[in-house]
């Protein structure tokens, strides 16, 4: 490695953006790529300046798109030689920032990595290119009666390489687990040019467990070239329950004693009145708009392990104070169930001109209590919440709306939403759940984890990058952020936020 080991504290900054460093970079790649797989021109760069978080953008110096691992190679060497800052992006969906370009910077897209390599039904995997679409392995796998299990919000358009970078979830991850659950191997680029493999096709691999370690680095160890996952029967039968509740502490009550009684289900999803009422009109799902709080407990198996369970469920709503219960009864009324939740982010743009999506994780028992708090902030930041979670295990995403427009909203915005971190982190849990910390919760990250923690992380990032050129400035706040932005708390107006290009 003829890089140096900067450390990220004072690590000297690559040459900056100018014309001649452009050109630069772009020659380079363009010796290594064809003319047609690099964009340097704002015009075509334009489409990159920002991931799904889409209040903070940066145009980026160049951006590749390579079409091999050949190709992945030759960039991540020409990086190196010149010290050039790389971002790696799927498709973009990321909420966390993940994906923001740096301004002297260059991004490199897996999309045209876009190829299932193989489909084997009967050691029910398949391996993939970094650049297909979630959805398009159960697609593929369906010829099969298989499907794969992680189902982001949005898999129709999310790609497998970007799941593996954040360790996406989904509504089914309750039961089935995130990618770090349902990927076997990965195989990879180092920022070395060495190509990596990470696990395997057996139950374990030998040596250390850095296949965890990958999962959910958020580009910041390595470039994703091919991933092997899991493949699942799909289950002779799903159904789901809707169940209303008059009041969110008893719907949030409800989740804790469905998982107290025994019961794994496939999926158990919270909104609540605010959503229901934002996403009925949007899908007409059938949601009952009067009501506090919904629950959607989903049983899938065999008919007899479906009727059974939903049963017991339906047991413990009633006890828990359900005042109406609804169970579908035909899979196109499941996916209409289904749909409401789905379609939440998109239905929020219909009555609100910008929202802000928010990823914390509690304890099951603490939904009540944070479900209180968010709604005690909106009364302080005059600010409207709508709450969707993947209730089952405690990961929640409110959506905080306000108005770019209007002055002081968009700030309003930030302040809500790293206070709500902050009550996530003071009840036991954690800053994130499935979307990563990217950008969006860089700060947020001083105020859960201690100096030796940081540390205890720039060590894995020193040893698979150590000239800190993979998604740099993202993820890990340096010593130097948490000293200027400090453990300090939002809650007590001590919070500041990085200066960052808005749009």
């Amino acid at each position: 490695m003829n890089a140096p080991n900067p450390d990220p504290k004072t690590a000297t900054t690559p040459a900056p953006f100018t014309a001649a460093r452009q050109q630069q970079v772009a020659n380079a790649m363009r010796a290594v790529l064809p003319a047609h797989c690099v964009l340097y021109n704002e015009e075509d760069t334009r489409p990159y300046e920002c991931d799904g978080l889409s209040a903070y953008r940066q145009l980026p110096m160049v951006v590749v798109l390579p079409e091999t691992e050949a190709q992945i190679v030759d960039v991540l060497n020409t990086c190196r030689r010149l010290e050039v800052k790389l971002v790696p992006r799927g498709a973009g969906t990321g909420l966390s920032g993940g994906a923001m370009p740096i301004a002297d910077g260059l991004v490199l897209s897996t999309a045209r990595l876009n190829k299932i390599v193989a489909l084997d039904p009967y050691s029910r995997t398949a391996v993939v290119q970094p650049g297909v679409r979630n959805l398009a392995i159960s697609d593929a796998a369906a010829a099969h009666n298989l499907y794969y299990a992680p189902d982001p919000s949005s898999q129709i358009a999310c790609t497998i390489g970007g799941n593996v970078a954040e360790n996406s979830g989904g509504v089914h991850c309750l039961k089935y687990g995130l990618t770090v659950h349902n990927v076997m191997r990965v195989r990879a680029v180092t920022i070395d040019g060495d190509i990596i493999e990470l696990g395997g096709a057996a139950l374990d691999a030998p040596g250390l467990d850095l296949l965890a370690v990958f999962i959910g680095s958020e580009g910041m160890l390595g470039i994703v070239t091919e991933v092997t996952v899991k493949l699942i029967p799909k289950p002779q039968q799903a159904r789901v329950i809707m169940a209303s509740f008059d009041d969110v502490v008893k719907g949030g009550n409800a989740v804790a004693s469905v998982i107290a009684a025994g019961i794994i289900p496939a999926g158990l999803e919270m909104m609540d009145k605010t959503s229901s009422r934002m996403v009925e009109p949007f899908v007409k799902a059938g949601y009952d708009t009067e009501a506090e709080a919904l629950l959607l407990c989903e049983s899938d198996g065999t008919h007899e392990e479906v009727d059974e369970e939903i049963e017991r469920m339906t047991a413990v709503l009633t006890a828990s104070g359900a005042t109406a219960i609804m169970v579908s009864h035909s899979e196109q009324e499941r996916l209409k169930f289904w749909s409401g939740r789905k379609n939440a982010f998109p239905a929020a743009g219909r009555i609100s001109p910008d929202y802000y999506c928010m990823d914390g994780t509690i304890p099951r028992k603490q939904l009540a209590a944070v479900l209180s708090g968010i709604a005690r902030m909106e009364v302080k930041y005059g600010l409207r919440c709508a709450n969707v979670f993947h209730a089952g295990d405690g990961n929640l995403h409110p959506l905080i709306l306000f108005d770019a427009n209007q002055e002081d909203e968009l700030h309003r915005a930030e302040l809500f939403g790293a206070e709500i971190l902050e009550l996530c982190v003071e009840v036991g849990g954690t800053i994130t759940g499935e979307h990563g910390v990217g950008i969006e919760k860089i700060n947020s990250m001083c105020v859960q984890f201690s100096p030796e923690e940081r540390e205890a992380f720039f060590t894995v990032k020193r040893a698979f990058d150590p000239a800190f050129l993979l998604n740099p400035d993202k993820a890990i706040p340096t010593l130097h952020r948490c000293a200027e932005y400090g453990k300090m708390h939002v809650s007590k107006g001590q919070l500041k936020f990085p200066d960052l290009p808005r749009f």
